[in-house]
């Protein structure tokens, strides 16, 4: 039988869920920032975000929050959170940044919103070894990465139109802390990734080419990691049915 559920587990369950719900704030406040061109606490709210969404999961896990408030879908929640997060802000702030000028910001910021809102309504977003199946609609990392660098507008909108595309392509997509696979190189590279941006961002992206260097590497190393192993494993398989 089914351990009972106590007043203290329901609350303790819920706290999780007003955790999540944290990021609805957060990403308000992000809202604000972009809006006033404040692009350095734009992304610092956006990076609250991201940290209260890497440690919810995890301890929704562990208490079993799904088993306990089975009326509350933690999922649900999340995805509303991210799709704030992920998808409308770093849109908005590609357009209000000018980094893509002209008519082409439209259409980039038209690729980004939509083609993510088809992605979220996929039930096979997931595999069975927890990578994404299709560009997982971080378009904070990527214009995160752009405020970084710099790219030229053609650049950018290409990089947007491939991610754009990739979403709906059987490639998979490393998620940093569920894949067990390479888990240990790929958390240490995320770690990595967060202390370059978090350094880039209090200095307004004013910062040294090695840094900007850094976030390249690191964002190009956790977009493409999965194809990587996705590849090596197509290639083992060839290898043993040709032997």
């Amino acid at each position: 039988m089914p351990e009972p559920v106590s007043k203290l587990d329901e609350w303790r369950a819920f706290s999780i869920h007003l955790l999540t719900a944290s990021g609805a704030f957060w990403a308000f406040l992000s809202i604000i920032a972009a809006a006033e061109r404040r692009w350095a606490d734009m992304f610092g709210w956006l990076g609250v975000a991201l940290f209260v969404d890497a440690i919810d999961g995890p301890i929704a896990r562990k208490v079993d929050v799904s088993r306990i408030l089975p009326n509350w879908s933690g999922d649900v929640l999340d995805q509303i959170i991210d799709y704030a997060t992920y998808v409308i802000i770093p849109a908005f702030a590609l357009y209000q940044s000018g980094i893509i000028g002209g008519a082409l910001s439209f259409v980039a910021a038209a690729l980004i919103v939509i083609t993510s809102a088809i992605y979220y309504a996929d039930t096979r977003m997931k595999t069975t070894d927890y990578f994404f199946r299709g560009f997982p609609v971080a378009w904070n990392m990527v214009v995160f990465t752009f405020f970084a660098i710099q790219p030229t507008s053609l650049a950018a909108f290409l990089i947007i139109a491939f991610c754009a595309v990739a979403t709906f392509l059987p490639i998979k997509f490393v998620h940093p802390t569920r894949v067990k696979r390479l888990r240990t190189v790929t958390l240490l590279v995320t770690a990595l990734w967060a202390v370059l941006s978090t350094v880039a961002t209090f200095n307004h992206f004013d910062v040294p080419g090695w840094i900007k260097g850094g976030i390249l590497a690191t964002s190009l190393y956790l977009l493409g990691i999965g194809a990587a192993i996705q590849l090596a494993d197509k290639v083992k398989q060839g290898r043993r049915k040709a032997s």
